[in-house]
């Protein structure tokens, strides 16, 4: 191993360190001797040391790439104050701060230049770094990178052609990258060419995790902070509203809080961000916009007000807790509404389904997390390929929850998938369960089902703990192309056939506070469905530059949703679908419906969709295509015209002597008596 006596009498000088944090050497060293390197620690673990000290132990200038101003500044700041030479060549600065930075860089004043990654697609950027003595680049937050990451930034993909452009080695860091975001991290950085990669431990062993279902959350929220009174603490939210909402309530409460999303000014925010840091004890109720990278080691707790999309957010979030090393409490809000939130944010992406599906797993692995009986970690560190034995600091090794054999319940469940076609969501399959005998179950004959009522010695609220339970385990998994419909996975049917057993909590989900969104226009199995068809409307409304609504309206929408119209003829049965929409997008929005293309038929049948006189015409053509080389098949062919097939079904002969005249002496003794047939009984029906 190469060795650097320099690095340790650089820790000491500029970072007042004896020594290092697990892990932190080996990758020091590999950056130190020109390797390209992606790590992957922990937020908290030392990160920055790990490319600030080779930084400053030799000569040369490291660039720095880091997603936000405000962080690149704070380490700045604090790099000066360990008598670093470092500087941000960014926006905010004035166009002669920016030119006095050039200069130091050329001159090779500079141990550590930051910039943005935005930066980087300026030809200015290129040929200025181009004559600078650049020694390596080193990107935070690398899982930006990621198409598959939880934060995707397109302005990260200039970093490989950086790299490439000017040669150099490259170490990326990230604290949340599972094998496929490192994959992409790998390609899209490095050029497919495999960097020495160090995965350090996740754990984050100073964080009490805790996980609560939804219960009066505002009132939640409240108690929770005051135990913490006078702490700084971060509360997370999904969405700018209720950022505003929660700080105002908190604030009425006598604590400082204030709120920040992406909404507000830039100068609002950086205010936000300035007394956040000074302040020490500051709460700020945020959306996921604010905190990548806070470099403050003092957040005693943070709390997601609600559920966030995956783990690798979930855990990135909680991660800006206890960066010192000390106690530090985590809590996490959830409920009906949020995954429901969550699932048609997913389906109603422009993402492919494979993406879609992937993210639909990744929310599982968190609410397996929140669903679990044992301790929390053990679930999160698989998660991230690690084993661990139970933690004993959080709130299922404080308190084990009360669990019983669901192994019964489950298999009514997943039969009650199965047997319905596992074509609809939980809704649906708990009024099948409970014996709930409403419109939609009769109409499509599941009251007839095994399935119906067995499982009416259980309420609805705990049917639906099971269900979110059932995906928590993947037992049950949504499916993409279905829009929300619960299909059952081979775990699942492992369990359905007995094979193996299951533990769920004996919890159940009172009423949440519900999110003011359009999805809760619709029930829960609808969700997904309904917004890949607001989706589409979004969609075609831009392209047709009128207003959404002039497509369908929402009532329309949620009709498409419940009912489900298999064709045409079923869809233009819904309300609000006229002969004109349906023609010019009704085979569109089917296509999201069934999730399989769809043939547009000739204008003539088109028009008779939905009618009692379409029903006609397709017998009447199947007829007709039938006998048309005649009953055995060996006749001269004999053609009916579907023009002349669709003017009988919609004027229908009042006689079998009217009907032979419209058939003409060719059709008539080919066609006349099974087209009679089918003309009597539709008027006896």
């Amino acid at each position: 191993m190469t060795v650097f006596p320099e690095l340790h009498a650089a820790l000491r000088t500029h970072f007042g360190l004896d020594g290092f944090r697990p892990g932190q050497e080996e990758i020091v060293r590999a950056v130190s001797a020109g390797e390209d390197v992606l790590a992957v620690m922990p937020t908290g673990s030392g990160k920055s040391l790990c490319y600030q000290l080779p930084a400053v132990a030799a000569p040369g200038t490291a660039l720095v790439i880091s997603p936000l101003i405000a962080l690149m500044n704070d380490q700045v700041r604090a790099l000066r104050e360990n008598g670093i030479a470092a500087a941000a060549l960014n926006s905010a600065n004035s166009p002669e701060e920016n030119a006095a930075i050039e200069a130091d860089l050329a001159a090779g004043r500079l141990d550590l230049l930051y910039m943005a990654p935005e930066r980087l697609g300026m030809h200015s950027t290129l040929h200025l770094l181009r004559k600078a003595p650049i020694r390596f680049i080193a990107v935070d937050e690398a899982h930006c990178v990621s198409q598959w990451g939880h934060d995707f930034r397109p302005d990260y993909l200039e970093i490989g052609r950086l790299r490439a452009a000017l040669g150099l080695p490259l170490a990326a860091f990230t604290a949340t990258a599972d094998p496929a975001t490192r994959e992409e991290i790998v390609a899209r950085l490095f050029g497919g060419r495999a960097p020495r990669l160090f995965v350090h431990g996740f754990d984050r062993p100073n964080l009490h995790l805790s996980f609560a279902v939804k219960d009066r959350p505002r009132r939640q929220v409240l108690d929770f902070v005051s135990r913490h009174r006078g702490e700084s603490g971060i509360v997370y939210c999904a969405s700018r509203a209720r950022t505003e909402t929660l700080a105002a309530a908190l604030a009425d409460e006598g604590h400082p809080a204030i709120a920040y999303h992406a909404g507000l000014e830039t100068a609002a925010r950086r205010a936000v961000e300035r007394r956040f840091a000074e302040d020490e004890a500051l709460i700020v109720v945020a959306t996921v916009a604010f905190g990548m990278g806070i470099d403050r080691p003092d957040i005693r707790w943070v709390l997601h007000a609600d559920l966030p999309k995956s783990v690798e957010a979930w855990y990135q979030e909680i991660g800006r807790a206890g960066r010192d090393g000390l106690p530090s409490e985590i809590l996490t809000l959830y409920g009906p509404d949020d995954i429901r939130l969550r699932r048609m944010q997913i389906d109603e992406s422009p993402a492919a389904d494979a993406r879609k599906a992937l993210d639909h797993a990744r929310l599982n692995s968190l609410l397996a997390i929140a669903e679990a009986t044992e301790c929390r970690r053990v679930p999160l560190l698989r998660y991230f390929g690690e084993e661990s034995n139970p933690c004993g600091n959080c709130d299922l090794c404080d308190a084990p929850p009360e669990t019983f054999d669901g192994t019964e319940a489950a298999q009514k469940a997943l039969s009650a998938a199965v047997r319905s076609g596992q074509r609809f969501g939980a809704g649906h399959l708990i009024d099948i369960l409970t014996g709930n005998p409403t419109e939609r179950i009769r109409r499509l004959g599941h009251d007839a089902l095994p399935t119906f009522g067995v499982g009416r010695e259980m309420s609805r609220a705990r049917w639906q703990g099971i269900f979110r339970q059932l995906m928590a385990h993947d037992l049950l998994r949504p499916e993409p192309g279905r829009h929300g419909a619960l299909v059952v996975t081979e775990k699942g049917r492992a369990v359905l056939r007995g094979e193996r057993t299951l533990r769920l909590r004996a919890d159940t989900i009172r009423r949440a506070e519900r999110i003011p969104h359009a999805a809760a226009l619709v029930g829960e199995e609808d969700a997904p469905l309904f917004a890949a068809l607001r989706a589409l409307r979004k969609k075609l409304a831009q392209d047709a530059g009128i207003p959404a609504y002039m497509i369908f309206n929402d009532r329309t929408l949620i009709a498409m949703a419940e009912e489900r119209p298999a064709d045409l003829d079923a869809l233009a049965r819904i309300p609000g679908v006229g002969a004109v929409k349906l023609e010019k997008y009704g085979p569109a929005f089917l296509e999201v419906i069934t999730g399989a293309p769809v043939m547009k038929p000739p204008a003539r049948r088109l028009k008779l969709a939905g009618t009692e006189a379409g029903t006609l015409h397709d017998r009447l053509l199947e007829a007709a295509r039938a006998l048309e080389h005649g009953p055995d098949g060996t006749d001269r062919p004999v053609f009916c015209p579907p023009g002349l097939v669709a003017r009988i079904a919609t004027d229908p002969p009042a006689s079998r002597a009217r009907l032979e005249q419209m058939l003409g002496r060719r059709r008539a003794p080919r066609l006349a008596d099974a087209f009679w047939q089918i003309l009597r009984s539709a008027d006896t029906g």
